[in-house]
């Protein structure tokens, strides 16, 4: 199980899509998000990743895609009145039923015109996809205000809201469904969801608990009018079993273990930076794994509130007692394995170990051997390997590597970058626009029908004169769904355009130019 945490605010705040200027008209848009089949995945921005022999899913900020061949074609679930809109944030699958299942998110704007991450519930699929089953966000009732552990009657904030009670992470025990919460915790469903157990874990002045401890603490993640003090260690955010009894929680101020996950219960044990000789590097846990070829525990080990604590992916192979740190100061947001090589998703590129964490490599630029589309973003959030396939998801689109045996990062390389298709060949359009050099490319779309042609695209200012030039006589085959080709928003001296509108013009064979506009926007 795996999980991406940080940038979903990021996400659901701002809603990132692509976008066009011209020639689409709203009717016509909305027919297309329904469209359920591509060659792509709807978003550019994939979650999260699983992959099981040929089938391949997506957790995306467009909802989920599914690819049965090995990401051949896809299958897109968005815009659906069985599925909805809302951004995914997490998805898991439950290998003893076989079951996908995907939480989902949304922005709500709160007192005070803030606009908030808020849960919208989950949704599962034991058919592929062909019916979804949907969950509301799991909440508390006014007067859930105790919860039993043990022996003790311990007092419990409710969690009647849905904002910032969104599910993170996903794991799965026999029979039970696990989901990591920052409001509202840790907690877990034998139902298949229609009725959740809150579940208690230690609180921030103690490294265990067990039910037959005598303890008096408010299980809150914040502190209040109802609890005075909150706890760092109820603030949940990444979850996974390594079998059917153990159990990992991460939180914000730690990992916690349990090997009774069964029972009504369970005991744990915390590990953080604090309370070991050999710790992990930081108590913010944003995305836990386990390798089963090398019986490992990876944890994405940020930096909580101790100024001792730092950045970097921590790993135990004693199962928790004992933590080795590497990739320091790097920010990971996930895990993949290939055997017992670890690949770490990180905003700096996809890291890989073939020497235990002793150093990586980086992938060479991601090119697709057959359309020349670039995956441009060192930005990654999820990967998932079956066989010698190596799928990569990133902020701006996802890539599929068919590994060469043997080798690392070599081999054929395919490139998804997800657009709407064009409605002719007459039509052009640049996405995300309004533009923004510093923090990304510019997508031109264009088709040349399928055939060879020398394609040119130039950039002028609002009184055209000329700024600069993008790819000039260049052989491209394209269609309507064709690769992109990328503007870095400089001018022809290498220098970033200054805020304004901007036009291109795409020259496709003899054919007469197209225009377009582009908004940049700092």
């Amino acid at each position: 199980m795996k999980k991406i945490f940080l940038f979903l605010f990021i996400i659901i705040l701002s809603n990132i899509n692509f976008s066009q200027v011209t020639n689409y008209k709203v009717g016509e848009l909305d027919d297309r998000l329904n469209k359920s089949s591509s060659l792509n995945p709807t978003s550019n921005t994939i979650i999260d990743i699983i992959a099981i022999g040929d089938t391949i899913w997506l957790g995306t900020s467009r909802g989920v895609s599914v690819s049965f061949d090995k990401g051949e074609t896809w299958t897109n679930f968005y815009g659906r009145s069985d599925f909805g809109t809302d951004n995914i944030s997490a998805i898991g699958y439950d290998t003893y039923t076989r079951t996908f299942w995907c939480a989902t998110a949304k922005s709500q704007e709160v007192t005070g015109g803030q606009t908030l991450p808020a849960g919208s519930g989950l949704k599962y699929t034991n058919d592929f996809g062909n019916t979804w089953n949907s969950i509301p966000q799991p909440v508390d009732g006014q007067n859930d205000n105790q919860i039993q552990y043990g022996i003790n009657n311990l007092s419990a904030l409710p969690v009647t809201v849905t904002v910032q009670n969104l599910c993170y992470d996903i794991a799965f025990t026999p029979n039970t469904i696990w989901i990591a919460t920052f409001a509202g915790g840790l907690r877990r469903s034998t139902d298949n969801g229609q009725t959740w157990q809150r579940v208690v874990l230690p609180p921030d002045n103690k490294n265990s608990i067990a039910p037959t401890d005598t303890l008096d603490f408010c299980l809150a993640p914040v502190g209040g009018s109802f609890c005075s003090v909150g706890n760092l260690n109820h603030r949940v955010f990444s979850v996974i079993a390594l079998n059917d009894s153990t159990v990992l929680v991460g939180t914000a101020n730690g990992i916690n273990k349990t090997t009774n996950a069964n029972y009504a219960n369970p005991s744990w044990v915390k590990f953080n930076h604090q309370n070991q000789d050999n710790p992990i590097s930081g108590n913010f846990i944003t995305a836990l794994a386990y390798n089963n070829t090398s019986n490992t525990i990876w944890a994405s080990t940020w930096k909580a509130e101790d100024p001792n604590e730092f950045y970097g992916v921590s790993f135990s192979s004693d199962g928790g007692l004992n933590w080795q740190t590497t990739l320091y100061d790097e920010r990971p947001h996930n895990f993949a394995f290939k055997f017992a090589q670890p690949i770490v998703l990180t905003d700096n590129g996809a890291f890989r170990s073939t020497d235990f964490g002793q150093t990586w490599i980086l992938p060479n630029s991601i090119v697709d051997n057959q359309t020349g589309a670039q995956l441009r973003s060192n930005v990654f959030y999820s990967a998932a390997v079956t066989g010698n396939y190596i799928f990569l998801g990133s902020d701006d689109g996802l890539a599929r590597l068919k590994e060469n045996i043997g080798s690392v990062w070599e081999g054929e390389w395919k490139v998804y970058l997800s657009s709407q298709p064009l409605n002719s060949d007459e039509e052009v359009y640049c996405y995300p626009n309004p533009f923004s050099p510093r923090q990304e490319l510019l997508k031109f779309r264009y088709s040349t029908n399928g055939q060879e042609e020398k394609v040119t695209i130039r950039i002028y200012d609002f009184a055209f004169n000329y700024v600069a030039t993008v790819i000039q006589n260049a052989s491209r085959i394209t269609d309507n769904e064709g690769a992109p080709d990328f503007w870095n928003g400089k001018d022809d001296n290498g220098n970033y355009v200054p805020n304004g509108v901007y036009f291109y013009r795409i020259e496709i064979g003899d054919k007469d130019p197209l225009f377009g506009k582009i908004l940049v926007l700092q």
